[in-house]
């Protein structure tokens, strides 16, 4: 598996992600999903899934530090001691006692921005985390977190997909070292009926799925997760690694961004986005 080297990260570039998915699809899938070679491992305590994520990797025979293990600190548990009781939690349920990554689930002004910082480099420093890092933060967030983290940012994970121009969140990244992971890679089911994706898929006997993980990897520092909860998709999202876009295919599909691309934005969450490019 290739990975993305960001501020002494080394993350596996396509991840398995958990969203939305119940725990006893979880115990289902997973397994199969690791099987099928998934290294990178996306999950948070909002997910509600972290424990059967954790009897997942246990049982699946591959060894705990071949993995690279994901959660997210959810903003209710921001203030400091419940952000480092709610890391020791998340670990017990996950079975382990570090994770690869720890991130800020989403952007919150009920608790100062250096106090979850200075959290997360506290449970970075005790070992409980390899890395840290954000999600859903623009690139104003993105500034502060650098400024105010002891420990380098390892990603920033947002809603990235060709609906959604992110060229300057991408761009904010890039310029600190930082990695960005994109989720809602499918664009909540639009993109396997996207012409454009459909055709260039028949040109390298592919799916428009595999046409757009491929789309994400192939940018520089871009991490993508995928998600399935059907095993017949799991080699298809696996299966990306054998063609490259063209240079001019890879334009092509940036053109598909539209002003309302934006599909994930929860009131009292979401900040302030940046405008496109």
């Amino acid at each position: 598996m290739q990975t993305v080297s960001a501020n002494g990260a080394h993350i596996p570039v396509l991840g398995f992600g958990t969203f939305r998915i119940p725990g006893p699809d979880v115990l289902r899938i997973l397994p199969q999903a690791i099987k099928t070679g998934f290294r990178h491992i996306d999950t948070a305590q909002a997910y509600r899934n972290e424990a059967q994520v954790g009897e997942a990797i246990q049982s699946s025979g591959v060894a705990r530090g071949d993995i690279f293990l994901t959660t997210k600190v959810w903003v209710d548990n921001y203030k400091h001691a419940d952000f480092l009781a709610s890391v020791d939690e998340s670990l017990r349920k996950l079975r382990t006692d570090y994770v690869d990554l720890l991130l800020l689930h989403w952007p919150s002004s009920g608790v100062p921005l250096a106090e979850q910082i200075g959290a997360l480099n506290e449970v970075r420093k005790a070992g409980k985390a390899k890395n840290i890092g954000v999600s859903n933060f623009n690139t104003a967030l993105m500034a502060q977190s650098v400024e105010l983290s002891e420990a380098p940012i390892a990603t920033n994970q947002i809603e990235y997909h060709p609906y959604l121009d992110q060229t300057k969140v991408l761009d904010a990244a890039r310029s600190t070292g930082m990695s960005i992971t994109a989720y809602y890679a499918m664009a909540d089911g639009k993109v396997p009926n996207e012409p454009l994706l459909k055709d260039i898929g028949s040109k390298h006997r592919k799916t428009a799925a595999q046409v757009v993980l491929r789309w994400l990897v192939q940018q520089k520092n871009v991490v993508t997760l995928s998600k399935t909860a059907t095993e017949s998709r799991l080699t298809e999202n696996f299966d990306i690694f054998d063609f490259e876009l063209s240079a001019e295919e890879i334009a092509a599909i940036h053109r598909l961004a539209r002003s309302n691309g934006r599909i994930v934005s929860p009131g009292g969450l979401a900040p302030d986005w940046d405008k496109a490019a």
